[in-house]
């Protein structure tokens, strides 16, 4: 628990921001989610309330997660500030805005019917375009500069922006295509055809918070620090085959519940694995306690 409130209490100004505003969105999806089964309102759909649900937990979660993986990078301080500072904003726009469209009854994307919910459209596509323009910041920053002392660490958050990157650019195709859909006068087609790319742009959003944090319990064992590269280099062989898999099904149009055999299997078996290095790092937390405690009561007994 200690390790935990130290991440608060050690946080740079703009990570302690990005926190309690990622706790915020978080908290508007939980909210929007007990709306929607209290209303009894339907969970598919452009104009369902179940996009303010999902942008809010995932964006809440995605800030904190990046805020959390990329203070362990090595960057200039107004560098930090300013790609921090504007992911943050910008999360905080996708979340108001799609939200604010679900409450008028009005797809929140690909909407051109008004002047304003052209506006509102534009706006999501350009806050998704700092998105992506500030996790190539980061991503840049942990490829060039040290990083981490621990490689394991290292590699886990450096995979994990690399990952979110793709997540980001799948979103980005998933606008270009509605859009042009839209524009062409079928805003059905639009979609049809950017849904399609959910699976992908879903699976890869959170790698930035699984890896770093396995690496990160991995710490709080008795494994040597080649050990814990091991068990990270695993886990992020898996999260890289089950990204692939699953946008080679987005791209072609497959739902990944109903996939070929081969295909699924492979999405089971990357999935077990990176479940089974979360449960290797978990299990050997309780060790490495037990045996502090011994250090300690052997200290005291001096």
């Amino acid at each position: 628990m200690n390790a935990l409130t130290r991440i608060w209490s050690d946080g740079r100004r703009a990570e302690r921001i990005a926190y309690a505003v990622g706790a915020v969105l978080f908290f508007s999806g939980v909210v929007h989610a007990l709306v929607l089964i209290a209303t009894g309102g339907s969970w598919l759909g452009p104009l369902s309330m179940r996009k303010a649900v999902t942008f809010g937990l995932s964006f809440g979660l995605t800030l904190a997660s990046v805020a959390w993986a990329t203070s362990f990078l090595t960057m200039r301080a107004r560098v930090r500030t300013l790609l921090l500072g504007a992911f943050t904003a910008a999360s905080v726009a996708e979340v108001v805005l799609v939200s604010m469209q679900a409450w008028r009854g009005v797809p929140s994307h690909f909407n051109f019917e008004t002047s304003f919910d052209t506006v509102v459209s534009m706006t999501l596509a350009a806050g998704g375009g700092v998105l992506v323009l500030t996790v190539i910041g980061f991503t840049a920053a942990a490829l060039v500069e040290p990083g981490p002392g621990a490689p394991s660490l290292r590699l886990a958050v450096r995979a994990g922006l690399v990952v979110l990157l793709v997540a980001l650019a799948t979103g980005a195709v998933m606008i270009g295509r509605g859009v042009v859909a839209a524009r062409g006068g079928d805003p059905q087609l639009a979609y049809t055809t950017a849904g399609a790319l959910k699976p992908l742009h879903a699976v890869a959003m959170h790698a930035i918070l699984v890896l770093p944090a396995l690496a990160w319990l991995l710490r709080f064992t008795l494994h040597s620090e080649a050990h814990r590269l091991r068990v990270v280099q695993t886990a992020v062989a898996a999260d890289l085959v089950l990204t692939a898999v699953i946008g080679v099904e987005s791209f072609t149009g497959v739902d990944p519940l109903a996939a070929p055999l081969p295909l699924l299997l492979l999405s089971a078996l990357a999935t077990a694995v990176l479940a089974g290095t979360g449960i290797h790092a978990l299990s050997g937390i309780e060790p490495a306690v037990r045996s502090a405690r011994v250090l300690n009561g052997k200290a005291r007994g001096r």
